[in-house]
C-alpha cells in the first residue's frame, strides 16, 4: 500500500510509520516539523506543512490507497481559551483539509482518530460503539471530528473511525507522564480513582491500525481500547507493584483544579470502553491485561533486576 501519515511524526506516528515500512509499505510521514530525518528509507517520504491550512500538501492524496490522520495538538497541558481552540482546530480543521482533497470515488480508506472522550463522563456504564455521544469539551470535540471524518463516505471512500483510549508505550505518550512521580515514589490515583480507564499497548494499537487498513469490510467506529479496562486506582496499583514503588499517594480532586485547570477535571472522567467492534471483526490483542501491559513497558527497575 502507498500510505499517508498525517501526524507521522509523533509519537503514535513515527512509530506507526517505521512499522508499516517493516511491512514493507511505502509510507509519507506529514509533520510541522521542516525536516524529518528520524527514519532513513527509499520508501519513505516526508512532508512539512500545516495540515489545517489548505496547501501544496494536500496533492499528496491524489494517488494513494490510505489515510491515517493522528493529527492533533496534546491535551495533557494547561488549556486556555487560545489553546483549546488550537486543540479544536488540530484536528476538525486537518480532517477537513483531508476530506476536501481526496479524489470522490477514490478506493483510498481513511483511518481517522477520535478519542473515547466521545462518550463523556459515564461512570460505570459500559461503553460499546453503539453508545451514545456524551457532553463536554472533549465529547463536543470528538462529534464535530468524527463527523468531517465520515464525510468522505459521501464521496464513496472507506472511513473507519479510530476512539483512541489512553495509549501506552515506550517513550513517550501517557507513560512519559505518569512514570516520574512513581519512580520518585509519589504516585497515586487521580482523585478517588474510581473512574474507569480505557487504556491500550502501542504495539495493539499498531495492529489494529494495520487490521482496519487490510479489512476493506471494515468502517464506521471503533474503540480503541483493551477489552478490560481498569479503574484508576488498579492502574496505579499496578504500576506501582511493577516498578516496586508505593502507589497510594492520591492526587485529590481540588488539587489537579488548581495545577492542572480544566484539563485536571477532564483526566477524572470515566469511560469503560469495550473494543466490540474490533473483537466482532476478529481482531486479537496482544495485551488485553494491564499488568503484563505494563510489565512489557516499564519492566523491571534498572537497580533491581530478574523480575519477569
Amino acid at each position: 500500500m502507498n500510505i499517508l501519515i498525517v501526524g507521522g511524526t509523533g509519537f503514535i506516528g513515527s512509530h506507526l510509520c517505521s512499522y508499516l515500512l517493516e511491512r514493507g509499505h511505502a509510507v509519507t510521514a506529514l509533520g510541522t516539523a521542516p525536516q524529518w530525518q528520524n527514519t532513513a528509507h527509499t520508501r519513505f517520504a516526508y512532508i512539512s506543512a500545516d495540515a489545517t491550512q489548505p496547501g501544496a500538501w494536500q496533492q499528496a492524496l491524489s494517488d494513494i490507497d490510505a489515510v491515517v490522520n493522528l493529527a492533533g495538538k496534546t491535551i495533557f497541558k494547561r488549556w486556555n481559551e487560545a489553546y483549546k481552540q488550537q486543540i479544536y482546530d488540530s484536528r476538525i480543521l486537518t480532517t477537513r483539509n483531508i476530506v476536501a482533497a481526496l479524489p470522490a470515488g477514490s478506493h483510498c480508506v481513511l483511518c481517522n482518530t477520535s478519542a473515547v472522550g466521545f462518550y463523556g463522563d459515564r461512570q460505570d456504564d459500559v461503553l460499546t460503539e453503539t453508545a451514545a455521544a456524551g457532553q463536554g469539551f472533549m465529547a463536543d470535540i470528538a462529534k464535530d471530528w468524527e463527523r468531517e471524518a465520515f464525510t468522505a463516505a459521501e464521496k464513496g471512500i472507506r472511513v473507519a473511525v479510530m476512539r483512541f483510549g489512553i495509549v501506552l508505550g515506550k517513550g513517550g505518550g501517557a507513560m512519559a507522564r505518569m512514570l516520574p512521580a512513581f519512580r520518585m515514589f509519589a504516585g497515586g490515583p487521580l482523585g478517588n480513582g474510581r473512574q474507569w480507564f480505557p487504556w491500550i499497548h502501542l504495539q495493539d494499537l499498531i495492529s489494529a491500525v494495520e487490521f482496519l487498513l487490510d479489512t476493506p469490510a471494515l468502517s464506521g467506529p471503533f474503540n480503541f481500547s483493551a477489552p478490560n479496562p481498569v479503574r484508576n486506582r488498579e492502574l496505579a496499583a499496578t504500576l506501582g507493584r511493577v516498578l516496586r514503588r508505593p502507589s497510594f499517594l492520591p492526587a485529590p480532586r481540588a488539587m489537579l483544579r488548581l495545577v492542572l485547570g480544566e484539563v485536571g477535571a477532564a483526566l477524572l472522567e470515566s469511560q469503560r470502553a469495550m473494543p466490540h467492534n474490533l473483537l466482532e471483526s476478529g481482531f486479537n490483542f496482544r495485551f488485553p491485561q494491564i499488568e503484563p501491559a505494563l510489565r512489557d513497558i516499564v519492566g523491571p527497575p534498572a537497580d533491581q533486576p530478574g523480575q519477569p
